[in-house]
């Protein structure tokens, strides 16, 4: 096998999935605090306030704000060189555009940062992890308002200057392309969107573009920022990539699936590196009548904060078709134009399972953009439950991340270079998609279910103990 011997080996979670505690030590509500939870994706809703008849994932989750030391000291048995996580911007600022942080914030993650530090484990931090401030969705309608670049400013400020000497490894916003979907809309993007259903929620196309430009521009002014003040720090993109495969090698199958592939999973990941909008984007505007608002020194701000080095998430490719005749079951997100692959095996939640697809998409984005790349979401989730034997067998977890990892090893030799996996999760967390905690990806249960009973207690899965043995042996020995 062939990772380097500082490679950064853990898992991951996002605080609004993992951290609960959403109304305890000065925590403000977030847009996440506002989505229901449901036994499908299409069941979920987008509240205004707090309904009292409705269950909210988010608000205890499964608890990382009282169990942080029980979990880190797992995270350690396991081995971990890294653990990626979030900061709830509404536990640092709770309306978002506060003057003053809270403390009581500020000092819980400093604990996070030391409990880590004891174990020599390596934080890699999300500043924004779809958790927008509610109150900035309700006064300034999110990300749709140039305003909110300040305050996202002022944020990261305070977050590098506290955390200047615990943080190394900083990523601007969690999968910002998913601002390109209308799901992006309330979770990424927090624009108010009303009462409304979770995946049908109203889209104004050119809002949530503007939107998006505002997040270009706010990383890459917290990006300069880092360079300019602590060149220490390496500031990191975060883009769900999702590759897409032509149908048939008919070349209507074939554009269409660069296309979709460029816009959705190449978009934004251009202007974050290049410092530039790419010409298919600017192509795709103009046909959708769409007009971009730059500020004057809009340009200038992309072109001076470029990022060190980009992080993605992987778990499925899409297949795609422009033949009208062909069968559509809506697996790509942007055109609708998704149809089942033949030759892959789906999960439980139809998402493609596709490891070589992984090797794929390390070359393509290393061919790219020469910088260095980390996986730091990588899984799979399954409903699974605790065995008549007290143990969670999850051979099928096994497998998965096996054989992915064994494409990490092949893109390495390739010439790629990865410096850094974290699976998706450390611990059974709220599916971000679904709402659901039937969905779970960790290789620690947690007794937590879709109802919010649980007594919350960790037991180790057989995943947890295959993970150790990898760590342990930097990828050598995968049986």
């Amino acid at each position: 096998m062939s990772f380097p011997k500082n490679f950064l080996w853990g898992g991951a979670s996002a605080a609004n999935q993992y951290e609960g505690g959403y109304n305890e030590g000065g925590k403000g509500l977030a847009c996440a605090d506002l989505i229901s939870g449901g036994s499908h994706a299409t069941s979920r809703k987008i509240t205004a306030g707090i309904k009292e008849d409705l269950l909210y994932p988010s608000h205890e989750a499964t608890d990382f704000y009282h169990h942080y030391k029980e979990d880190i000291a797992l995270f350690a048995e396991a081995g971990f060189k890294a653990f990626r996580m979030s900061i709830n911007w509404t536990r640092i600022f709770p309306n978002g555009n506060d003057q003053l942080p809270n403390e009581a914030g500020l000092q819980f993650y400093d604990n996070v940062f030391d409990e880590c530090k004891k174990y020599g484990i390596e934080p890699i931090v999300t500043i924004a992890h779809f958790d927008v401030p509610a109150h900035l969705s309700e006064a300034f309608n999110g990300w749709a308002s140039r305003e909110v670049i300040d305050f996202y400013y002022h944020y990261a400020a305070v977050l590098f200057d506290r955390y200047q000497n615990k943080v190394k490894y900083w990523i601007t916003f969690n999968e910002i392309n998913t601002a390109t979907l209308t799901i992006g809309n309330f979770l990424s993007l927090g624009l108010n969107v009303g009462e409304s259903e979770f995946i049908h929620q109203p889209d104004h196309m050119q809002q949530r573009y503007q939107a998006l430009h505002h997040q270009f521009v706010a990383s890459a002014k917290v990006t300069a920022l880092a360079h300019e003040k602590y060149p220490e720090l390496q500031i990191g993109c975060m883009i769900s990539y999702m590759p897409r495969y032509p149908y048939t090698c008919h070349p209507n199958d074939v554009l269409l699936a660069k296309q979709e592939e460029n816009m959705h999973s190449k978009f934004c990941g251009d202007v974050q590196v290049t410092g530039k909008y790419p010409y298919y984007a600017k192509k795709y505007f103009a046909d959708h009548g769409f007009d971009i608002v730059f500020a004057e020194d809009d340009q200038e701000i992309l072109a001076n904060g470029t990022v060190d080095y980009y992080t993605f998430s992987y778990y499925l490719t899409l297949c795609v078709s422009a033949d009208d005749q062909v069968t559509k079951n809506g697996h790509s997100m942007i055109g609708g134009s998704g149809v089942n692959n033949p030759y892959l095996e789906q999960s439980e939640w139809n998402a493609m399972i596709d490891p070589v697809g992984l090797r794929i998409a390390l070359n393509d984005i290393y061919d790219r953009y020469q910088l260095p790349l980390m996986i730091v979401e990588n899984g799979i989730g399954v409903s699974e439950d605790v065995a008549a034997d007290g143990k969670i067998h999850d051979a099928y977890r096994i497998d998965y991340l096996q054989k992915h990892i064994i494409e990490m090893d092949k893109a390495i030799e390739d010439g790629v270079d990865l410096i850094g996996y974290t699976i998706w999760s450390a611990v059974d967390i709220v599916s971000a998609s679904t709402g659901e905690m039937k969905k779970r990806y960790g290789i620690i249960f947690v007794d937590k279910y879709d109802d919010g009973s649980g007594t919350l207690d960790r037991k180790k899965k057989d995943s947890f103990d295959w993970y150790q043995k990898v760590i342990e042996n930097n990828g050598a020995n995968l049986i």
